[in-house]
């Protein structure tokens, strides 16, 4: 078999999407079509990419330049899950962009700003240092923003005003944080900020520092109670978008970059952890009920997504290799399940106009593949055995009793019930409800869209199976656990 030189491919992973997202500016602005196969073609090179990269682990010094001078980045095990998370989630989104965005005009922006939301995903997931992961993370930032206000309407300019004010606070505290650690060390290179804490111990403002990243990450994250700004953005954006925001934004912008910070480069001790455990449990808690009253489907899997971070966050803040392990797997399995719903949600609101559950019914007929599709995702989201959801819910669940925490065991198994019971919501609201008049003339799915949604539903089933290899060291997840616990990058 060919190896492969991981070093050639790092910089790649930036430097395709940001090409190819000035390309379609240049090229494609009244060729929409032309944009749309970029687009495929830049997210499919990116997960073959992904998927070569698999095993491997390098440094990339841009411009020749060695640390501490030049800037690094970075590629192990933790990263090459994300980078495949990112790639795969974004594939399956351009797919479905193609038949969805057509009742949208300037397509060709979309798609820029697209493709410029994964380049700072990727740049922040490769980061070898704060300044540049600051700078990659408003790039995906920057691009969000402007995508989720993409329709022009009302609700979508208010919601992105709303987004980009308690964005720019968490930003704020971010980049405090970054000059504090500067000040203190005199680096910002991950690797050596981590070498210098573990020699001269934590002062004092290098706890603000990393209580302002835990801070301005939590709010990436979503993470109650920085999570104000996700009910709104959610439903207001157009369904590619809500997608990648839940499926793989939150999660590469936060909940990595506080792990990342946490364990590789900080060292995280027991009132830290302490602290994950009790943000996560507050997610959980609150972002359940909250969807329970919702009759907005996208308002709904909102503040689902709340709730299912304080899933990973929890699992996290155990700290125990089980727990990471039950964390990471969320993670991935949120990011199969949760765009799916979104695109589910979207593919409703297409065909009907609307999406409110109260408007709804008998859709199972009228749509079979997103009905088919969205009884996956709502069964995985919910834990039902044996789809992938089950299987990392039960890993946190272990995890806690294994650790000694069992009122967060309890918690976590009472907030799936109700995760159910607003999941059956859906099912029967939307899908099983009698066919409203309205509605009975309705086409089906476009091809481009029923094919992205059953490729998340694939993707949901096969991750079902990762836990074949093992409990304790799930395929690829496992060796993302370890890379978190060794130190930084391995290093």
């Amino acid at each position: 078999m060919m190896a492969i030189n991981v070093q050639t491919l790092i910089p790649l992973f930036v430097a395709i999407p940001l090409g190819m997202s000035l390309l379609v500016q240049l090229v494609a602005r009244r060729r929409h079509a032309v944009a749309e196969t970029l687009t495929i073609i830049t997210l499919l090179a990116l997960t073959l990419m992904s998927g070569l990269s698999v095993g491997q682990s390098g440094i990339y010094h841009l411009g020749g330049w060695p640390t501490p001078v030049g800037i690094d980045m970075r590629l192990d095990a933790l990263a090459t899950l994300l980078l495949l998370v990112v790639s795969v989630v974004g594939l399956a989104v351009s797919l479905y962009s193609v038949d969805y965005m057509r009742r949208f005009t300037a397509r060709s922006h979309f798609y820029s700003l697209f493709l410029l939301m994964v380049t700072g995903m990727n740049g922040v997931i490769l980061a070898g240092d704060l300044f540049n992961l600051y700078v990659f993370l408003e790039v995906a930032a920057i691009a969000s923003y402007s995508l989720v206000a993409f329709g022009c309407a009302h609700e979508e300019l208010e919601a992105s005003f709303k987004y980009i004010v308690l964005g720019s606070l968490s930003s704020a505290l971010i980049l405090t944080g970054v000059a504090l650690v500067y000040g203190m060390t005199g680096t910002l290179n991950l690797a050596h900020i981590a070498s210098r804490i573990a020699e001269t111990g934590m002062s004092m403002p290098l706890l603000l520092a990393f209580g302002l990243f835990i801070c301005g990450f939590a709010f990436k994250a979503a993470l109650v109670p920085f999570h104000a700004w996700l009910p709104d953005a959610h439903p207001s954006a157009p369904a590619p978008v809500s997608a990648m925001l839940s499926g793989v934004l939150i999660k590469a912008l936060g909940v990595y970059v506080l792990a990342r910070l946490a364990f590789n480069v900080f060292g995280i001790g027991a009132n830290e952890l302490s602290l994950l455990r009790w943000l996560g449990l507050l997610s959980m808690v609150a972002g359940g009920l909250l969807a329970v009253g919702q009759k907005d489907i996208k308002r709904l899997f909102a503040y689902s997504s709340i709730s299912q971070v304080g899933f990973m966050v929890l699992g996290l803040g155990l700290g125990t290799p089980l727990g990471l392990i039950g964390g990471l797997y969320h993670l991935v399995n949120h990011a199969m399940f949760k765009p799916l719903l979104f695109l589910n949600a979207g593919a409703i609101e297409y065909a009907t106009g609307s999406r409110d559950l109260r408007q709804l019914g008998g859709l199972n007929r009228q749509l079979p593949v997103t009905a088919a599709t969205s009884m996956i995702g709502s069964m995985s989201i919910a834990g039902i055995p044996p789809f992938n959801g089950f299987w990392s819910k039960l890993i946190i669940v272990l995890a806690c009793i294994e650790s000694g925490f069992y009122g967060f065991a309890t918690a976590a198994v009472l907030v799936s019930i109700v995760t159910l019971a607003y999941q059956l919501k859906v099912q029967r609201m939307a899908f099983f409800a009698a066919l409203p008049e309205a509605l009975k003339d309705l086409q089906r799915e476009p091809p481009m869209m029923a094919l992205a949604m059953i490729l998340l539903a694939v993707g949901c089933i096969v991750l079902s199976f990762a836990i074949l290899t093992g409990l304790r060291d799930p395929w690829l997840i496992g060796a993302a656990q370890q890379a978190l616990t060794a130190g930084i990058f391995g290093g």
